[in-house]
């Protein structure tokens, strides 16, 4: 249930809940300097809360020429500033990274009411990252990124079928290697913006804007 539909009352019984934070308007005062830490504090509520896909992250990519694309992808950290995520580099959002490296993400945490937007540019992770994070990956999901030509068409399903397989024939214990066309990105941020959902619709929203030497926070109209 969102702040807007629930009862006064019910808002009233939630003052003393771990997460009565959500209740109040947005206070600059009380954000870090930093908004990677403070995206940390949000997602850290969102986990504490049960959100049920808190990884959840929207992908917002553009060709060359301005024609935009958009798809869920799973958060995997911070990691040396920027945001992180996995996928086929020869995908169509690979290709549309490799051309045109700007991109923009977004969450979105319902039982809570909040919602991040970030806009910025995008890299490779080194290849030494995306090992290490493949081998944590379940078999299956080796697997399924091994086998698959992600974006492009195919027959069937039972080709997928077919191909996984082979390969669990090749690897029966599972030690399936990463392939050369997967691995990790990095976004790194220009702006991010931390949306509260308020009362009849007048929404809190602060960004915070990144500087020569600081970023800048400041308050935007719902």
């Amino acid at each position: 249930m969102t702040l807007e539909r629930m009862p006064a009352r019910m808002l009233a019984m939630r003052h003393d809940s771990p997460h009565a934070e959500v209740l109040h308007p947005l206070d600059p005062r009380q954000f870090a300097a930093d908004p990677l830490v403070q995206f940390e504090r949000w997602y850290a509520l969102a986990n504490e809360a049960a959100v049920a896909e808190p990884d959840a992250m929207a992908l917002a990519t553009a060709t060359p020429d301005g024609r935009p694309s958009l798809r869920w992808v799973l958060f995997k950290g911070i990691v040396r500033g920027g945001f992180s995520f996995y996928t086929h580099y020869r995908s169509r959002k690979g290709g549309e990274l490799a051309a045109n490296p700007r991109v923009a993400l977004g969450f979105y945490w319902e039982p809570l009411g909040r919602q991040v937007r970030v806009e910025g540019s995008v890299e490779r992770l080194p290849a030494a990252d995306s090992d290490a994070y493949f081998r944590t990956r379940p078999p299956g999901s080796r697997l399924s990124a091994a086998i698959s030509p992600q974006s492009q068409v195919i027959p069937d399903r039972l080709e997928l079928e077919r191909r996984v397989a082979e390969l669990e024939t090749r690897h029966p214990h599972g030690d399936i290697p990463r392939p050369e066309d997967w691995g990790g990105y990095r976004v790194t941020p220009d702006a991010i913006e931390f949306w509260q959902q308020r009362p009849n619709r007048l929404h809190d929203r602060l960004r915070y804007v990144r500087g020569a030497e600081a970023w800048r926070l400041e308050r935007l109209a719902p």
